[in-house]
């Protein structure tokens, strides 16, 4: 739902600033090439980014896991010692601390998982697929996207671009409200704030885009 944003509202404003920086609105390929670029640029971006976050933090945790393996494997008394002493903080006795210890420990996958997520807050079985998070990513953030652009491929002209700003607005107002409902928030406020936040890049790049194309022309 982040990407889609991320994609609607860059994009949006990025086909608002092209539309404001022609002369006339009589070239709506020139606007369309500049949205599909800002949706291929920003989803690859996206998608690279979250691939190269996630594999860096799986390196990390993995490479945490394998020294917590290696001192399994070398010292299983003192990581014995270690669950003994964390069953203890967590309020067992230590009768129960060492039983329970006793018993991870003499499974070696079990221990290994059991020291991983006590010890480091990590969850063997949860560390990401970087790939998934990487398509996943890529494929919101062009579902976003693709809405302020859908006009220009009719080349309608300047209803293109009122369709665009149409559109945009709807999905704004959605995307809003549904993250708000999401979070326990109140929809109508969030969708508002999605609008004008939205609302207020595509102002602010369409007068930059128009002031420029003053300028140039």
């Amino acid at each position: 739902m982040l990407g889609a944003n991320d994609g609607l509202v860059s994009n949006f404003s990025i086909v608002m600033g092209f539309a404001g920086g022609t002369t006339s609105a009589g070239n709506p390929e020139f606007i369309l090439l500049a949205g599909i670029a800002g949706l291929l640029a920003g989803a690859l971006s996206m998608g690279a980014g979250e691939y190269i976050s996630m594999r860096s933090q799986r390196d990390q945790y993995e490479h945490q896991i394998d020294r917590k393996r290696i001192d399994l494997l070398n010292n299983p008394k003192v990581e014995k010692e270690r669950l003994i002493h964390l069953y203890e903080e967590k309020g067992l006795s230590q009768l129960e601390s060492e039983t329970i210890a006793t018993q991870i420990i003499s499974n070696p996958k079990v221990a290994l998982e059991t020291l991983v997520k006590e010890e480091l807050g990590i969850s063997v079985e949860q560390l990401g697929a970087p790939w998934s998070a990487s398509i996943s990513s890529f494929v919101a953030f062009c579902a976003g996207a693709i809405i302020p652009i859908v006009p220009f491929f009719f080349g309608m002209e300047m209803i293109a671009i009122i369709c665009s700003a149409f559109l945009s607005s709807v999905a704004l107002l959605a995307v809003g409200g549904l993250l708000a409902l999401i979070s326990g928030k109140n929809p109508l406020w969030g969708s508002a704030r999605m609008f004008l936040t939205g609302l207020f890049a595509a102002t602010v790049t369409y007068s930059i885009g128009y002031s420029i194309g003053v300028y140039v022309n």
